[in-house]
């Protein structure tokens, strides 16, 4: 029986993205999507191409907290309120959320309307919204087996899919990882806004790398433009090969060269590298909401796929030392690539999909 699913994503492309997979797997089976989001959301190139889009209007305390709340209770009223007014006309057979302020208003909008629902929560602690939602919807979709502030009490409707990645990326999985090269591959990325951290302390690294090592070594950077001519000069200083770009469009196939990628722990990071198979050195940002990114980490490190430094210990030094234990030891790095790989959910938009649909099936 097929029908329309709507998605309830905006904000980051922590959201999007595994909301746009879901589309895809849903419309690849013969059902209709529409999505609601924010005006953010509509600002991601490729994602959600051709598929219809309304714009709700929503709200976030943020930083601003208490001040700022009559405020964002009256945009998100005002959403919930277009949202109910769309689903009138579209009749979904479920609606499902993706966490973020952004989705709550099609959220309250589908509960208040006694619609099926799903959210699904990307990052292994349950975010506010979701947290918010859980106790409320049919079902909720993890990314991982154990999720903070997930109440035992709602494991009856909790099913772990996994978070979805690209096609691109579940295609790197089957590339193979050559941990004995004679050129080694290293992915330096900090996401589309460049990490200013990973800028310094990495190319310091690779200059106290071993010159045995460096003198295999090719360096991907993704970074800000600011940093880009420091960074190339102090890498090719150290007489390593480099590529060091604000943006790469072709991020899929150099995660699935790398033999090692240094990167924050959002959760499309760390569900592409443990897809892909590629060990990592996990820097968590320490605001993050929950640290949420630490416990995004620990399945992967507990695997062996990936040495995860807090902020304040990442320095020159301990990143030479684990890249060094890495990139000198083949059998070594080897071992953490096939860590990395045993905790990727290769197939999470199926099982979300399956999820989504029964949930949206009458009973």
């Amino acid at each position: 029986m097929s029908g329309l699913f709507v998605l309830a994503a905006g904000g980051t492309g922590g959201h999007m993205v595994p909301a746009h997979v879901l589309a895809l797997e849903l419309r690849a089976r013969g059902h209709d999507v529409h999505l609601v989001t924010d005006a953010r959301g509509l600002r991601f190139p490729g994602l959600f191409d051709g598929v219809p889009r309304t714009v709700v209007e929503s709200g976030s305390p943020g930083r601003s907290g208490w001040r700022t709340l009559p405020s964002v209770l009256r945009s998100i009223w005002r959403g919930r309120g277009a949202a109910k007014a769309l689903f009138r006309d579209l009749n979904p057979r479920a609606v499902v959320g993706f966490g973020g302020y952004p989705a709550l208003p099609s959220l309250l909008a589908a509960l208040s309307m006694n619609l099926p629902t799903v959210i699904h929560e990307q990052n292994a602690v349950l975010g506010r919204v979701n947290r918010f939602l859980a106790p409320r919807v049919r079902a909720i979709a993890v990314s991982y087996a154990h999720v903070r502030r997930l109440e035992s009490g709602w494991a009856a409707k909790t099913v772990v899919t996994g978070n979805p990645v690209r096609a691109e990326i579940i295609a790197a999985r089957d590339v193979p990882f050559d941990a004995a090269a004679p050129l080694l591959n290293l992915l330096v990325t900090g996401g589309s806004q460049g990490a200013a951290i990973l800028n310094t302390v990495v190319p310091a690294a690779v200059a106290l790398l071993p010159e045995a090592i460096r003198a295999r070594l090719n360096i991907v950077h993704q970074g800000r433009d600011e940093d880009a001519a420091t960074v190339r000069e102090t890498y090719r200083a150290a007489g390593v090969q480099c590529e060091v770009r604000a943006y790469f469009t072709d991020l899929p196939a150099q995660i699935a060269r790398a033999h090692i990628v240094v990167a924050r722990s959002g959760a499309s990071t760390v569900a592409e590298l443990a897809v892909a198979g590629r060990p990592a050195i996990l820097v968590p940002l320490p605001i993050a909401t929950d640290d949420h990114q630490t416990d995004n980490a620990r399945a992967m490190a507990q695997a062996g796929g990936a040495i995860v430094i807090p902020q304040l210990q990442f320095t020159a030094e301990r990143v030479a030392q684990a890249l060094t234990d890495w990139l000198g030891d083949p059998k070594a790095l080897a071992a953490a690539a096939a860590g990395a790989r045993s905790v990727g959910h290769p197939d999470a938009a199926v099982l979300l999909a399956d999820l989504v649909i029964a949930t949206g099936t009458p009973s």
